[in-house]
């Protein structure tokens, strides 16, 4: 899921449910930087408890081209909620009260409202729109949660990861090369993996679906990132001496804060029968990765699962549900590599009240794993210092060490925060994407760049 993502200033490849209008941004001509562009949204909690009384502070800025703060730009914004919740406050504006859903604000900036929930469980998606701007949008999930039952009564010590990381998400890699797309380094051709590695990269993610070639699958008819994929990309990875994160998407299709859906083979399927599939997807992806010689050094057990995994069954009102899925992928992975290291992956880099929430909740119901992973995208997440005081937050707080696994801006500082939480816990990152989409380490004709040149620096400081 997870991710600042400015949609509309690059060509991508993917479609994110959470960046709305992306289709108008790539047809329409963009003002210059500086220009008031769009209103974006930065919630601090997008799991809320539907009691009538918990409330949430989410950001509002008027920002450019380039995700930057237009502090002068003056606007009306109209605010619209559905779900069960209201606006019951508004910092450096005054709110015009509804009598509706909808709210208005004049607005120069930025300005902070609080959202209380309602008594009752269920998706809130609130709406920011002022003429000449790109709405901004969040959901956010109530949830009622009940006594926490243990997956197991099994005492566990979290396994250590003695090694940093500076990694990158390139499952986009088959994709671009079946294209026909060349990489190369200061004019010289090479293997996009192999270049990585020279600059310093030692770990590549890959996701995995589990039917991408279906009609609504994330690939249709081509099957990318499907097990056949994933096994011939993590030959290359161990080929050039780099470690491997296996990420499991748990659907046929991108998961991540906005959507998990249940793969079209398991619909249908009651609890125990789900549970089986998820364990017996995960034991034959592991299996056929430990027999070609390329066991994964590190699994995350679904993909940004913070709203919970392979809905509606596991969404997060239904914690008990969720952290038995989780274990069924844990026991899955464990049963074919003991050693390998287990990430909860959470698209929460800034806001950490929901980190907490989930993390307390998981381990309440004794789910065994060993990092913690974080999205960061400042769109999103909040800033680098909301990123740090969380990690130091989770460093302190749980057994467990701390990572981003995934980001794209600001490469330099996030690194610098991925390396350096207290107690010695944070463990490093890892890039999303950066072959082919936003600040991407190469150009569009395949050539390192520039965004390259920031990772030797990096590696030489937390790393070598």
């Amino acid at each position: 899921m997870l991710k600042n993502k400015i949609l509309g200033m690059l060509i991508l490849l993917i479609s994110i449910a959470t960046a709305a209008n992306a289709q108008g941004r790539r047809m329409r001509k963009m003002p210059p930087p500086g220009q008031p562009t769009e209103i974006q949204l930065t919630p601090y909690k997008t799991t809320m408890y539907g009691n009538g009384k918990d409330t949430a502070a989410i950001s509002i800025k008027i920002i450019d081209r380039d995700g930057k703060e237009v502090a002068d730009a003056q606007k009306l914004i109209i605010f619209t909620i559905k779900g069960d919740a209201k606006i019951i406050s508004i910092r450096k504006s005054t709110l015009n009260m509804p009598t509706d859903s909808t709210y208005t604000a004049n607005i120069t900036g930025d300005c902070w409202i609080t959202l209380q929930a309602g008594p009752s469980r269920g998706i809130i998606k609130i709406e920011a729109k002022a003429d000449t701007l790109y709405a901004g949008s969040t959901e956010i999930h109530t949830v009622q949660p009940g006594m926490p039952h243990k997956v197991t009564e099994a005492v566990y010590k979290p396994h250590v990861v003695k090694d940093k990381i500076l990694g990158a998400d390139i499952s986009f890699l088959p994709e671009l090369e079946a294209r026909g797309m060349k990489f190369s380094d200061n004019g010289t051709p090479g293997d996009a993996i192999k270049i990585m590695k020279a600059h310093g990269f030692n770990y590549i993610r890959l996701r995995l679906f589990v039917n991408p070639a279906n009609p609504k699958g994330y690939s249709p008819g081509k099957g990318f990132c499907d097990l056949d994929h994933t096994l011939a990309m993590a030959k290359r990875i161990k080929a050039a001496g780099m470690k491997f994160l296996l990420d499991f998407h748990y659907s046929d299709y991108w998961a991540d804060p906005q959507q998990q859906n249940k793969p079209a083979a398991w619909v249908g399927e009651d609890f125990a029968g789900v549970k089986k599939s998820l364990y017996d997807f995960t034991v034959k992806a592991m299996t056929a990765l430990k027999d070609q010689g390329t066991t994964p050094d590190m699994v995350q057990v679904g993909n940004e699962i913070n709203h919970g995994m392979v809905w509606p069954d596991g969404e997060i009102n239904n914690l008990d549900t969720l952290a038995q899925f989780i274990y069924a992928g844990v026991q899955g992975v464990r049963s074919v590599s003991p050693s390998t290291i287990i990430m909860l992956h959470i698209a929460l880099g800034g806001q950490n009240a929901e980190a907490r929430f989930f993390v307390d909740n998981m381990l309440a119901r004794n789910v065994p794993f060993d990092v913690i992973g974080l999205s960061y995208y400042p769109k999103w997440h909040g800033t680098p210092e909301d990123l740090k005081n969380n990690m130091a937050d989770l460093s302190s707080r749980y057994k467990q060490q701390v990572m981003v696994a995934e980001y794209s801006q600001l490469k330099k500082e996030v690194n610098d925060i991925a390396f350096t939480a207290p107690g010695k816990k944070a463990i490093g990152s890892f890039i999303w994407e950066p072959l082919s989409t936003w600040e991407g380490i190469f150009d569009r004709d395949g050539k390192s760049n520039s965004y390259m040149n920031i990772y030797p620096g990096i590696a030489k400081e937390y790393v070598k």
